[in-house]
């Protein structure tokens, strides 16, 4: 598809964007500061250099991580958004409505990788609500995130 639209955003929806065009290289950096931008393990990033990526509502606020580095999240929720470097801005994967079909092809900064990661996927897997007896709370959870898709009629009524 010639002129690609991807949309996303932050958890609480006051911060939304829009990326028209081809997305670029997609990958995972394991380094400390990407470690600690995201409070994870590791950052899956994809490039959006060249192409036009708009805010449509509300702005990220950023932090300079490096002399080089800014890093743009949200300033209500936290979440982080963008890695924007000398030579082009990248988005956070899993803050695109469709994180699904952009899949990272390399890791970069290996060397700051955590022992265990690679071992994670062996781990057990259990959905969410297999953990109802433990946590009760999980039978009345109600999500105040933002949708997976842009709307007009967010933020929802006062909590």
């Amino acid at each position: 598809m010639a002129d690609e639209i991807h949309t996303g955003g932050c958890q609480c929806g006051a911060v939304r964007f829009r990326v028209e065009g081809k997305l670029g290289d997609a990958s995972v950096c394991h380094c400390r500061m990407c470690q600690k931008a995201s409070g994870n393990f590791y950052l899956p990033l994809v490039s959006v250099r060249g192409a036009k990526v708009a805010w449509t509502r509300g702005q990220r606020k950023r932090f300079q991580s490096s002399n080089a580095v800014w890093r743009g999240f949200c300033g209500d929720c936290g979440t982080p958004l963008t890695f924007e470097a000398p030579d082009g801005m990248a988005l956070a994967i899993a803050a695109f409505d469709r994180p699904e079909g952009i899949a990272p092809t390399i890791q970069w900064g290996t060397e700051a990788k955590l022992p265990y990661v690679d071992r994670v996927p062996t781990l057990r897997g259990e959905e969410t609500m297999n953990d109802s007896d433990e946590a009760s709370y999980l039978a009345d959870l109600v999500s105040y995130q933002h949708p997976d898709h842009d709307t007009k009629t967010w933020p929802p009524e006062e909590r």
